[in-house]
């Protein structure tokens, strides 16, 4: 039998004007697998924003991650092919700014690897996005961790937070992912909740999947959601190769 977790906080805005958030990190292996067990989980995680690796690439792409988002009561914020796999969906809670699908300099014999980017508003606090998944190849690795914070930093130039989530393709204390904590919170190091290990979903025994957020966010909660009412085990081993990890933020009014 499942067993359930301790009660995530929801989204919601404070008096105060901070905002509550859940972020949900994805990879969805091209949706080869369950797509309904998939778009459950999505749907129990009731998720804010969604940072999805290894969106469809090819044939009727967008229309792929269209169907994803409805099924999931959501909408397609930014990327996708144009983001070589990255992609973003997001509740009609947030209100969008800009957005930006960023390739990263292509390696011969290498998959071409980029970036989802956006800037959205939850209750007037506003907030930079990124979704990534990173090389296979460890140097490549970590020079797009480099280029991931870059884009980040210039992201933070004039919004006062950031969010990043992804496919590391490294466990923590790897040099990419020891580039991305040196820079921003590891936000299952923060305040673990929930499962850890990501990959593979069948017999998890690594955390290559993580969500990274900047100083300023308070990390409420953030983890593996297997016991979250509404999601079964049988439906997180069949939606796909990796396990999902939700993070609650609270992102403090802007002063």
């Amino acid at each position: 039998m499942d067993q359930l977790l301790p009660s995530l906080p929801k989204s919601l805005t404070e008096p105060d004007g901070s905002a509550v958030i859940r972020v949900l990190s994805y990879n969805i292996r091209s949706l080869r697998d369950d797509e309904d067990a998939l778009a459950r989980v999505i749907r129990a995680c009731e998720p804010d924003l969604v940072l999805i690796q290894e969106a469809p690439l090819f044939f009727r792409w967008r229309k792929h991650a269209a169907r994803l988002a409805a099924k999931s009561d959501l909408v397609v914020l930014s990327g996708g092919a144009t983001a070589a796999g990255p992609l973003l969906l997001c509740s009609l809670r947030a209100s969008v700014e800009r957005t930006e699908d960023v390739l990263l300099p292509l390696t011969p014999g290498l998959h071409r690897r980029g970036l989802a980017t956006a800037v959205v508003r939850f209750a007037g606090v506003r907030v930079g996005v990124v979704s990534t998944h990173l090389s296979l190849d460890a140097a490549e690795r970590a020079v797009q961790a480099d280029l991931l914070l870059g884009r980040v930093a210039a992201m933070n130039a004039d919004v006062p937070y950031a969010i990043v989530a992804g496919d590391v393709n490294e466990t923590p204390g790897g040099p990419a992912f020891g580039r991305l904590t040196g820079a921003l919170q590891d936000c299952w190091t923060v305040a673990p909740w929930g499962g850890e290990r990501t990959f593979p979903a069948a017999a998890p025994d690594r955390r290559i999947d993580a969500v990274f957020a900047s100083r300023g966010v308070e990390v409420l909660a953030c983890g593996v959601p297997a016991g979250l009412p509404g999601i079964s085990f049988a439906d997180l081993r069949a939606a796909t190769d990796h396990l999902p990890v939700l993070a609650a933020l609270r992102l403090p009014a802007a002063p």
